[in-house]
């Protein structure tokens, strides 16, 4: 019985599973069945740890086995059952208190592990469960405040550490993530720390912003929870919709940030694939976290509102979201896409241009999306010969086909005649439409008109005109030489 009960303390559970059964063959002891059932869910059997457990007579620890798994099954009845037969013992309310923090009822866990705290001072592995608490609440820096006490005593401990290098990554950056687990890599007797502990694995490849992620989070994800979730991260980063999408369409979110990354998901997809069941069901998934009493002041939640009202294409709307919380987000790509695109598409194309200006990106940059809105922004604010310069830097293309007609018509809308006749010009060689001659004669006669005015520039009028010469289109009747 020692033996199992070494093995199973030091992880190894099908060894310890092993010597029980060898000890109920010896001993007439009804208790190993639920000692089974301990090592069963150590290996995430929850079916076999329910089966062995109720084989064993009643017991605080059956009590709370059964709790787990009852968890485990979304079985609410049964979890309502077993609550009730926990006692005020420092171990069920240890049990108690995991099973709010895995329904994510992190500050009723806290409240939970702050009164035994109280009440036991010298137990300091209190302190990490409640900063794992309060990095769940987004308290990262209250989290490393109580972590210390733990981490002064036992330095090289890897729960510790590596929730204290989780506050870093959330608090700075990747690399002062890593730097905080050198001391677990420099404690190792065999050197490969990371390679014998799966959760410093999956953290270390969070860490390196998805390095190495398709070898080292496939064989996790049913060990470590957010494996699936930043494998599906890995594929979005990638343009894998329907790789990401495979993975997460049959998760039943939990948390905001999973409601949330199946939102993301859906929507990816659905832009990929033109499907708007998809978009629909991205919509409602940003809905109800933007929604929600605990997310909608926050700044997801916030940006999930901004979300719904983008693929509800209620622009106005998505803008008093973005812009609550626009000072956080100055130079992120990603924000200042949207926002830019919003800011357009509601009539202020200055703010659309200087935003889309702001993008780095020069994935995003290549995209006739990016081109084509910052291309109507610059004619919108007068500048048609911005736009003119993008197309010219373009090579031929359909985009650039499209981008031309976007530049022709937005022009000749905006009264900017004469980059409107150079762009019907070019459409009509390239494609000899009477809509793109008639347009190319309007532009022309455009120009004339502000010529006369004084608008425009002569030479710009002798250059307009040359466009047209050549279909013998004649000016002679309004009296102006070329």
């Amino acid at each position: 019985m020692w033996l199992a009960y070494s093995y199973f303390h030091n992880g190894d559970y099908k060894k310890a599973i092993d010597t029980y059964d060898d000890a109920m063959r010896k001993e007439n002891d009804p208790n190993i069945a639920v000692y089974k059932a301990c090592c069963h869910y150590a290996l995430c059997q929850y079916q076999e740890a329910e089966e062995e457990a109720t084989k064993a007579p009643d017991s605080p620890l059956k009590s709370r086995v059964l709790f787990q798994t009852a968890h485990k099954r979304n079985d609410e009845s049964a979890m309502m059952i077993h609550h009730q037969a926990l006692s005020e013992s420092k171990e069920d309310q240890l049990c108690l208190a995991a099973i709010q923090y895995l329904r994510s009822h992190f500050q009723e866990a806290t409240d939970i592990y702050k009164r035994m705290l109280v009440e036991d001072r010298d137990d300091l592995a209190l302190n990490v469960y409640i900063a794992l608490c309060y990095y769940k609440l987004d308290y990262y820096d209250v989290a490393l405040e109580i972590l210390q006490a733990y981490i002064t005593k036992y330095p090289q401990s890897i729960v510790a550490v590596n929730l204290k290098a989780c506050s870093h990554y959330q608090l700075y950056n990747g690399k002062a993530a890593e730097a905080e687990l050198k001391v677990l890599q420099q404690a190792s007797s065999s050197g490969n720390i990371f390679q014998e502990h799966d959760l410093l694995q999956h953290n270390l490849v969070v860490f390196r912003n998805g390095e190495n992620a398709i070898q080292v989070l496939p064989p996790l994800l049913d060990i470590v929870p957010e494996a699936r979730l930043n494998l599906v991260i890995y594929h979005l980063r990638l343009g894998e919709a329907q790789e990401a999408y495979n993975l997460i369409k049959d998760l039943e979110p939990s948390m905001p940030r999973e409601y949330i990354l199946k939102g993301v998901v859906f929507a990816a997809l659905g832009q990929a694939t033109n499907s708007r069941d998809h978009l629909k069901l991205a919509q409602q998934l940003f809905q109800l976290v933007g929604a929600s009493t605990s997310e909608c002041d926050t700044i997801p939640g916030r940006q999930c509102m901004a979300s719904c009202f983008f693929l509800l294409r209620q622009f106005e709307d998505v803008l008093v979201y973005l812009k609550s919380i626009k000072a956080y987000f100055s130079s992120d790509d990603d924000f200042n896409w949207n926002y830019g695109i919003a800011c357009a598409a509601s009539g202020d194309y200055k703010e659309g241009k200087e935003a889309l200006l702001q993008i780095q990106n020069e994935k995003y940059r290549a995209e006739f999306c990016w081109m084509s809105w910052l291309s109507r922004c610059h004619i919108m604010s007068n500048e048609p010969n911005r736009a003119w310069e993008m197309y010219v830097r373009m090579d031929t293309s359909n985009e650039s086909f499209n981008l031309l007609h976007l530049i022709a018509n937005d022009c000749y809308k905006m009264g900017q005649f004469y980059y409107a006749c150079k762009a019907f010009d070019v459409l009509e060689r390239l494609d000899p439409d009477p809509e793109f001659w008639e347009g190319k004669r309007g532009a022309a006669v455009g120009i004339l008109q502000r010529c006369a005015a004084g608008k425009e520039s002569p030479d710009k009028l002798q250059d307009g005109l040359l466009q047209v010469r050549v279909q013998g289109l004649g000016f002679k009747g309004l009296g102006f030489r070329v």
